[in-house]
């Protein structure tokens, strides 16, 4: 009973993915979606019952896991284009598979319940950004969000002209859109990066993905509040956090609040330990 208590977090993580899982395989008659879930959530459970563990590096293993089997086997191997080319792609197919459940389940109904999670621990760009030398932003956030939905306007032109003018091989030009536009997240990413000493910077400025991310993360199930009575103000929370979020007010509208990638980074760092998930 105590073990369940404990690990009551991944357990219902990986029943939710399951359930996922199965009725997507019996509703589209498809085994792919079993094992595609089943994976995804068998990874997030892990890395939930390491950080219970308290292993240093818990969200990296999940990043990895995930991120690496979404990029190289969905992407170059079964030439899927995961990014939000391709869900433009099968909506105008009028096909629900692939890429539109990804972000059905990930980027759209998800947050719902998980909030930006996506970005936290799945996220193929993410995961190599995070391994730059800057965690913790440098300076202020800088005003720079329009331009998020400049690329994600960008994405829809450039798919929607592509059925509009009729234009032959659609499936090779989205493979082929899949690989330039990962070389050009990893490069502007490092670039802003470096630039503004912020591994996090392309996330906050640029990534298309999270004009939809924002809006359910806002009415997220899974977010960290704080216990007003033991927070004393040090402003650790803050320090550590790497998209500026205001721990510190449990409010919906607190800054940044549809940003919290649930990195628990505030968590483990709050010294009278006020703030959970």
């Amino acid at each position: 009973m105590r073990f369940l208590k404990k690990y009551s977090g991944p357990l219902v993580m990986l029943l939710i993915f399951e359930t996922i899982a199965v009725t997507l395989w019996l509703t589209l008659d498809n085994l792919f979606y079993l094992f595609n879930f089943s994976y995804i959530g068998c990874f997030l459970a892990l890395g939930l019952s390491l950080y219970i563990k308290k292993y240093p590096h818990a969200r990296l293993v999940v990043q990895f896991g995930v991120g690496l089997y979404m990029l190289v086997y969905l992407g170059l191997l079964s030439r899927e284009n995961m990014q939000i080319e391709g869900f433009w792609y099968y909506l105008f197919l009028g096909v629900f598979e692939a890429a539109t459940i990804h972000y059905a389940v990930a980027k759209i109904f998800g947050p719902f319940l998980f909030g930006r999670g996506w970005c936290g621990y799945a996220c193929w760009t993410a995961m190599i950004l995070d391994l730059l030398p800057y965690p913790q932003p440098s300076a202020p956030r800088k005003k720079l969000g329009f331009l998020r939905y400049v690329t994600f306007a960008a994405s829809l032109l450039f798919v929607g002209g592509l059925f509009l003018l009729q234009v032959p091989n659609l499936e090779e030009i989205m493979f082929r859109s899949f690989l330039i536009g990962n070389l050009l997240y990893y490069g502007v990413g490092i670039a802003l990066a470096l630039a503004f000493r912020d591994n996090r910077a392309f996330c906050k400025y640029l990534c298309p993905v999270t004009v939809f991310l924002k809006p359910a993360s806002y009415f997220a199930r899974m977010r960290v509040r704080v216990d007003k009575d033991k927070c004393v103000s040090c402003g650790a929370c803050k320090r550590v956090c790497p998209m500026e979020v205001d721990m510190t007010d449990n409010s919906r509208r607190r800054r940044n609040g549809t940003e919290c990638i649930l990195c628990m980074k505030c968590v483990d760092q709050c010294p009278t330990k006020a703030l959970r998930l």
